[in-house]
């Protein structure tokens, strides 16, 4: 996925590291990063204590992805993901064709919810939110940090457990 975003950056943006230029290091990105996927992580921990289980099945995917990873492992798949798909999505596709076009698309690319329509319009609009961040910051480094936190946090509550407890479905 990066090199397809360095690919596109090169003819989209006239630069192969264009999206790089985009992020401007801080405490305050990471720390209002953190505080999004904080109240993004609640909000879907309600969901999944009051919804029922079945509007959070992936077919497994996600379990099989962090169920088994060593802590650190988590927090290596959740950067990795959170780097390579906002520098293409906000980076490129939004700064390029708007943030409808890069969230639609973003949304899209998760097509293991495709069949849940409570995750994919969940990612639909975390992905808009993401993408408004970006308008508003006018850094990667904020939604960058955000998706990572979402992913990370969320990886660990599936690696040890905690979201079966939480349901109603455990």
């Amino acid at each position: 996925m990066l090199l397809l975003a360095l690919v596109f950056s090169r003819f989209l943006l006239g630069s192969w590291l264009a999206p790089f230029e985009m992020i401007t290091f801080s405490a305050d990105a990471v720390l209002l990063g953190f505080a999004i996927a904080a109240v993004v992580v609640a909000v879907e921990l309600v969901f999944v204590r009051y919804l029922p289980g079945s509007f959070f099945d992936d077919g497994g995917i996600n379990e099989r992805v962090f169920k088994d990873r060593s802590f650190f492992h988590i927090l290596i798949i959740s950067l990795t993901v959170a780097v390579c798909e906002e520098i293409l999505f906000r980076g490129v596709i939004q700064t390029s064709f708007g943030i409808i076009i890069a969230s639609v698309i973003f949304a899209l690319i998760h097509f293991r919810y495709l069949h849940q329509p409570f995750l994919f319009g969940f990612t639909v609009i975390l992905s808009f939110l993401l993408g408004f961040v970006y308008l508003w910051t006018g850094n990667l480094l904020t939604v960058i940090s955000a998706h990572f936190f979402i992913d990370a946090i969320l990886g660990l509550l599936i690696r040890y457990n905690v979201l079966n407890r939480i349901g109603k479905n455990p």
